[in-house]
């Protein structure tokens, strides 16, 4: 309740997520048929870097800061990530400012016959969400607990949708409601395509969600990790990843192009690894 993400905007774990979300929307928006994005923990959709709290904290510098001081050639989705945020308020390259959250990448790559469905719990982050989307019909806004959201979302009346889970990882038992969601969530939409974002700082703690999420039996799910720094490295975050269930087609020769990318520009003194992996 706490958590506003503006302290950590633009950081190593946003590009990654961002990234590999281009990749689900673009898959998504391949065919004409529409498509729904329901994001859980939505934010405030888009981020000023110069702002107090970024400015405070710098996270960004590590993170979207360093793939803008990065040459070409670049993946296919980290040039049109970059091409995304250029987009924010006509920001230049060399004049980094605004940064763009989950929801207002989907509004940047969605289409007109395409709906967005985001739920932020934070009372004064919902009402800056709904003022950054007030004019497009596409968008819905709510206001509640992300876990009891999804139980009233799903399933969503457009079929084809993509459903992204990103917690703040405030709680210790994150991992735990996670789990819980998705068993209900899939029992109401088995067909959608989840996609859960989570911080690599405990390698037990991971592990054991991975077992979890095993135990639900969905024969079709897709991790991709990226640790910037070594596993038992002292610092509180060295990693982060994204685990796909129901992942679009080729999906995964598609993290296999975009992970060793990021790892190169995005790892401190070329320290920690990348992995790809199906459970």
């Amino acid at each position: 309740m706490n958590y506003r993400h503006i302290y950590h905007a633009g950081n190593f774990c946003d590009v990654f997520k961002h990234c590999i979300l281009i990749c689900l929307l673009e898959s998504f928006a391949a065919k004409d048929k529409p498509f729904c994005f329901i994001d859980s923990h939505a934010g405030i959709g888009l981020y000023d870097l110069q702002s107090e709290e970024s400015m405070k904290s710098q996270e960004w510098q590590q993170g979207i800061g360093r793939i803008f001081a990065a040459s070409p050639p670049f993946p296919k989705w980290v040039a049109d990530y970059s091409n995304c945020i250029s987009q924010c308020k006509h920001t230049a390259r060399e004049d980094l400012r605004y940064y763009p959250g989950s929801p207002y990448l989907a509004k940047l790559l969605m289409r007109e016959q395409d709906k967005i469905i985001l739920n932020e719990l934070h009372p004064e982050d919902a009402k800056l969400l709904k003022a950054t989307f007030a004019n497009d019909p596409r968008v819905s806004v709510h206001q509640q607990d992300a876990y009891q959201a999804l139980k009233a979302l799903l399933p969503p009346a457009i079929k084809r949708a993509l459903i992204l889970i990103d917690p703040p990882f405030e709680q210790p038992n994150e991992f735990d409601k996670i789990a819980e969601s998705l068993n209900l969530a899939l029992k109401k939409f088995a067909t959608g395509c989840y996609a859960i974002w989570y911080p690599i700082k405990n390698r037990d703690a991971v592990r054991q969600f991975h077992h979890k999420i095993k135990a639900l039996n969905m024969a079709n799910i897709l991790v991709g990790e990226l640790n910037v720094l070594p596993e038992d490295s002292r610092f509180q975050l060295n990693g982060t990843g994204m685990m796909i269930i129901n992942p679009p087609y080729q999906l995964k020769e598609k993290l296999e192009e975009l992970l060793p990318w990021l790892w190169k520009v995005l790892s401190i003194d070329n320290q920690g690894s990348y992995r790809i992996f199906t459970l």
